[in-house]
This record gives structure tokens, sequence and C-alpha cells, in this order.
């Protein structure tokens, strides 16, 4: 039976989600899958930093938060990556803010994991986005693992579908609604609302950022496609060849007109494999009801698989999500042996 030693970099609302998971299911856990665990570390720049090499009281540490507290209870002077270098953790998780033109700090704080020989569990998009054959290839010669399933559709085990339920077949081509904000506002738009008033709506609901330009000119999206593109598909696609485009230019009576047609307009992410050539975009589509992406409605995401021997395989679930993409992380954590 292994018992992890866990530090986490960003303690947000997956960070907690994640702890509040371990708190619950610690029993089931243990039982079910003979999993133990310590959060040793936790460095997160608006609470500090603790550290506890025998573990830290997680209750005690979701109560500070509660009550908007910095940590109080094993606080040390270190920042992120002292953490990272000096505690005895055996995984981290990296959980900071996604920046897709850097994928700073959160490479580095992975690059320092893997270089001191902790696994890492990311649901970060920066390093699995713009650097994820350079953290693979130093984990495997490290003997760790680099995981990042929480990066695309949250806790919906997608990434993981290519090495588990699809192993054997080759995946040729992806298409896949990968944003729940951009979905829901499209979907608020057929029922009669505007753009302009179906994004206040979604932000009002916490779908949206204040500033909602990554998801709705499409970024989010063309990370998660370079992501797919480079996980499943065994590509070297860089973020910049992925030809973008958002939904800030679809008007109501654009929404009209696809359903006279029979048709849906979906944010659609798309990855094709021409011979040694990958095709990949992101883009407003139409289409038709008949596809099992035109009844994908609201926040929710999904991808359909085109494969050499299934044919087309779907899956479709959450993309976002305290408990979700804690989930993942704890998914993740369980492939670690």
């Amino acid at each position: 039976m292994i018992k992890h030693k866990i530090a986490l970099i960003g303690f947000g609302t997956v960070g907690q989600g994640f702890i509040e998971i371990l708190l619950e299911k610690n029993f089931f856990l243990k039982n079910q899958y003979g999993f133990e665990f310590d959060v040793v570390g936790i460095s997160d720049i608006a609470y500090g930093t603790v550290y506890n090499p025998d573990g830290l009281d997680l209750s005690e540490i979701l109560e500070d938060i509660c009550i908007g507290r910095s940590f109080t209870q094993d606080s040390r002077s270190w920042q992120a990556l002292d953490l990272i270098k000096y505690s005895n953790a055996t995984v981290l998780c990296e959980m900071t803010y996604t920046n897709l033109k850097t994928g700073e700090p959160a490479i580095s704080h992975c690059k320092a994991a893997l270089n001191n020989g902790k696994h890492v569990v990311t649901c970060n998009k920066g390093p699995a986005a713009l650097a994820y054959s350079e953290l693979k290839t130093l984990a495997d010669s490290k003997g760790l693992r680099f995981l990042i399933e929480g990066t695309v559709m949250s806790g919906t085990p997608l990434l993981n579908m290519a090495d588990g339920p699809l192993s054997g077949c080759e995946i040729i081509a992806a298409q896949g609604i990968l944003n729940g904000t951009t979905n829901y506002i499209l979907t608020r738009m057929e029922a009669g609302l505007t753009y302009e008033n179906a994004l206040k709506e979604a932000q009002g609901l916490g779908y949206a950022e204040a500033d909602p330009s990554g998801d709705v000119e499409g970024y989010d999206t063309r990370g998660k496609v370079t992501i797919i593109a480079n996980v499943v598909m065994g590509t070297s696609l860089k973020l910049e060849e992925v030809a973008c485009n958002g939904i800030t230019g679809i008007t109501h009576n654009d929404i009209e007109q696809a359903s006279l047609e029979g048709c849906k307009w979906k944010l659609i992410g798309t990855i094709k494999k021409n011979g040694n050539t990958i095709i990949a975009s992101v883009s407003p589509e139409k289409i038709p009801l008949s596809h099992p992406l035109a009844g994908v409605m609201g926040a929710m995401n999904a991808v359909t698989f085109t494969t050499d021997l299934l044919g087309d395989v779907s899956i479709m679930g959450p993309g976002a999500g305290r408990k979700e993409t804690g989930f993942s992380i704890l998914n993740d954590i369980l492939r670690i042996k």
C-alpha cells in the first residue's frame, strides 16, 4: 500500500474542492483502492504557505479559508518553489492560474517538482498546452508521472480514454464543444436572449469572468485543442498553429436562421489528421440536429473521437466545477503506483 504525501500549489476553488473530496471519501478510498495520503503542504499567493511533514489538519485549513483568514497552523515563510524543493511531498498538484501566453509560473513549478523527484498532477492548461512534450519527457527520464486529465473537460475522463478504453484504436479526428461558457451563451441565445444578455447571465452565474475574452474569443478552446492533439493524437502541434475564431460575431438572426435549417450554432474545436499533417481549428459552426454534439446544452462539454476501429465515439460531461475538477486531480493521483 502506497501512502502519498501531497503538496498543493494554488488553493482556489479547485484546490479546496479537492481537499473536501479527500475528507469526504477518506475511508472509501482506503477500503476500495488502498489509497492513503497526507497533505503535507499548501502554498497560495493569497493565503500563504503551510507545511507539516507529518500532514496538515485539513479541516482547520478549510475553516481558515471559510472565514477569509490566511493560513495559521504550520505557517512557513516559504514561497511556492521552496515548498516544492524542500518538502517531503511525493506528489505535487499544480493548480495556479492558467497563463496561455507563457505558461508561467506553472511550467517552472512543474519542472522544479520533477527535478526534485516529485510526480506532477495538474489541471492547469498552461504547462499542458505549451510544454507537454518537454515535461512528459522530463518525467519519463526520471521514472515519474506528469498527469493532466483535468486540463480538458474537468473531471470527465477524456484524455485517459486514449490510454484505456480506446487503446488499440488510432484516433484520426476529434471534434468537440470544449468551453462551457460559450455553450451556455449560445444555448441561452436559442431561448431568445441577445448575446449581451446571455453573456451577462453567464457572468452572474459564475460561468464567465468579468473579462470573458478567454472564453468568447475561443482562446480557452484553442488551448484544449492543442492538448488533445498532442496527448491523445500524438502530434507536436503548437498553440499558434490552431486557427481561432470566437462567438462574438454570432447574432440572434444567425441563431434563428440555423434553427430554420435544422441546425444549432456551437463553438467547435476540430483536429484532423491528413497523412503526416495535422489540421486544427476553433470556430463557430452550424451543427445539424442529427449530430451528437447538437444536443449538448448549457455548460456541458462533449467530444466525438473518430477512430479507425470503432468509428465515432462520443463522450459528454461537465467541463468545469469545484468538485468535478477536484475529482480529476484525485483520479490522476490514483493512477500513480
